[in-house]
């Protein structure tokens, strides 16, 4: 397991200009896996026992010019694809999608602005103020249990400004449309690609994004939603020719989708669909219609009713199947689950990055006040900035390396079940065990081995791994 773990950790080599730089890598990527609490960086010193006096090169790492957060990502991109057991539908790979709140209270943290949550929970505010990331994941896994391995976060509001002071396109984009871009970005490494969103996502400037993407021929990416209730569609335009002058008509009648599960009710087809790792008996109306005001794009709809809840799922690809669209839905989902395990068990939100060249931030800027951003003239201030954002997202990518590590792990290796079976779960797994049960096992098995072989350490561990890595490039150079 060990080596499995150097294996993958091993391809990242080519993304550090400097050796250092990747053993530091090695230590956060490991410490994330391993640590106790979430407090931040320090938990990994105090975890893995780390000379205190590491902390200053542990933070400088994450805003050192010995890497960059492309390459990182590109890696792993090509990691994941070589070693996950990926979830294909006619020859798509599945992606999923979504936006993450993470509230933040820093004054001097960039980004941090105040959002909005839909949530219904009673547990969040309606309001707060914090991070806005989106994040990309990849379906992977077997049958019996699919994971949702993150593939990338960024942040996608709050910092159009900061981004703007370089003079490109980047980020510029509203957080729906900057979704699509991150999708398209994964389809270029995995091949066609079928993008599961939420129903916030459907909107007309995403479909315009997708479309001019494709469009591109670089790759090709489709999207499976969901639609609103009050959601209205519109038949194809009638074939005779109008009459008199104007335009041709790009519409046809109006249908709201919401009054054909009583209008068209003896039209539903019956079938049974694993949701939720359960077989459920569905009965479906899939229709062809066109959506959009202006946009009048054609998209399959699939009418769902379950039980006595209903659903609106949506496709832009015409030739998915209903059972199918269906079925890929219940698997959006998993990235939620991912989330969860990021925030509980590998703390994959804990930085408290900041700087002191950023503005204080105004809770109380009124709307069309200028964002004290837009004050910072000095380059050095702005340099400072941008490389405290490199270093939150740094963090939060370390973070979706290990939680991908972890999730290959427990696809790869859950069959020592016996082996594993220690921790107490409410509903332990019986085929694939869950991240954190991997994460309690190995931090079991390496502090064993620590125990064992008390003149062991990280620091040694990889300097021997270094010199054996040296060694062999001798001799195969000879």
């Amino acid at each position: 397991m060990l080596k499995y773990i150097d294996s993958i950790l091993h391809n990242f080599r080519s993304c550090f200009s400097r050796s250092a730089a990747y053993h530091w890598f090695v230590v956060i990527i490991v410490g994330l896996m391993l640590r106790s609490d979430h407090l931040g960086v320090t938990s990994i010193i105090r975890d893995l026992s780390l000379n205190s006096r590491t902390y200053e090169s542990l933070i400088h790492f994450f805003r050192s010019s010995a890497w960059s957060l492309e390459s990182l990502r590109q890696t792993w991109f090509r990691v994941v694809k070589k070693a996950a057991p990926l979830s294909y539908v006619n020859d798509m790979v599945v992606l999923i999608g979504d936006g993450m709140k993470q509230s933040k209270e820093a004054r001097r943290m960039p980004g941090v602005k105040k959002l909005h949550q839909e949530s219904e929970n009673s547990s969040k505010a309606e309001y707060i103020f914090g991070h806005l990331f989106g994040a990309i994941g990849i379906l992977m896994g077997t049958p019996q249990k699919w994971f949702c391995l993150p593939l990338f976060m960024n942040l996608q509001d709050g910092v159009k400004t900061i981004f703007g002071w370089s003079n490109t396109s980047e980020r510029q984009a509203s957080h729906v449309v900057q979704m699509i871009d991150q999708g398209f970005i994964a389809a270029k490494t995995f091949g066609k690609a079928l993008l599961l969103l939420d129903r916030y996502f459907l909107s007309v400037p995403a479909l315009k994004r997708l479309n001019e993407l494709n469009a591109s021929g670089t790759a090709q990416m489709h999207i499976v939603t969901k639609a609103k209730s009050n959601a209205v569609a519109y038949e194809p335009p009638p074939a005779t020719k109008k009459k008199g002058r104007g335009r041709p008509r790009k519409k046809g009648e109006v249908v709201k989708l919401k009054s054909l599960f009583q209008s068209r009710a003896a039209d539903f087809q019956t079938a049974q669909v694993t949701l939720y790792g359960k077989e459920e008996t569905v009965q479906y109306l899939c229709l062809n219609l066109l959506w959009g005001q202006g946009q009048y794009q054609e998209l399959r709809f699939v009418l769902v009713r379950i039980g006595d809840r209903l659903s609106i799922l949506v496709s832009t690809d015409l030739t998915l199947e209903a059972t199918d669209i269906i079925r890929l839905y219940g698997y959006r989902f998993k990235i939620e689950c991912t989330f969860r395990e990021m925030k509980q068990v590998i703390g994959g939100f804990g930085y408290q990055f900041w700087s002191k060249s950023m503005p204080k931030l105004n809770r109380y800027l009124k709307k069309g006040e200028n964002h004290p951003l837009e004050y910072v003239t000095n380059e050095k201030d702005k340099e400072n900035i941008r490389l405290t954002i490199k270093a939150i997202e740094g963090y939060v990518m370390c973070s979706c390396i290990a939680m991908g590590l972890l999730q290959l792990i427990a696809v790869r290796y859950s069959s020592r079940v016996p082996g594993f079976f220690f921790r107490y779960l409410r509903t332990p797994s019986k085929t694939i065990v869950s991240e954190a049960t991997v994460m309690v096992y190995l931090r079991k098995f390496i502090f064993r081995m620590f125990a064992c072989n008390p003149h062991l350490s990280i620091t040694k561990i990889i300097q021997a791994k270094q010199e054996f890595t040296d060694n062999d490039a001798d001799s195969l150079a000879s």
